[in-house]
């Protein structure tokens, strides 16, 4: 692989999160879900969701319930690339209307498992914890 060719997928790694605070900010369920590779998993706290129906379905109905009006945010802290597959690792949170910074019951900390499926760096698997213990 060339320098070239590994900056390109290093940033394209480092994208993805925001993919999802794009989908997210447009409250797009749909753009959510297609983030993630076909069987993805989404694990958030008490949540287990797997593949693209079924997290869809989980942000369709939190988009208009607990995450309406909210906004995410995520800056990584940790990017490790093994071949086809990175670790990257994030601190942001929820935004509740008018926040630029998460509070501290919805600031968390996130691992995503990102793989190159079809030429594209995807969403293999996602998990986040809450910061405040």
């Amino acid at each position: 692989m060339t320098t070239t060719d590994t900056s390109a997928d290093q940033a394209a790694i480092a994208a993805v999160p925001q993919r999802v605070v794009q989908a997210w900010a447009a409250h797009d369920a749909d753009a959510f879900a297609r983030v993630f590779v076909e069987d993805g998993t989404m694990i958030l706290p008490g949540v287990f969701r797997k593949g693209h129906d079924d997290i869809r379905a989980f942000m369709t109905d939190a988009f208009q319930g607990r995450f309406k009006g909210t906004q995410v945010t995520g800056k990584p802290i940790d990017m490790r690339r093994y071949g086809n597959t990175a670790v990257v690792v994030t601190q942001g949170g929820v935004l509740a209307p008018g926040e630029t910074e998460p509070s501290k019951e919805r600031a968390i900390r996130a691992t995503w498992v990102v793989v190159k499926d079809q030429g594209e760096w995807r969403l293999a698997a996602y998990q986040n914890s809450p910061t405040a213990a």
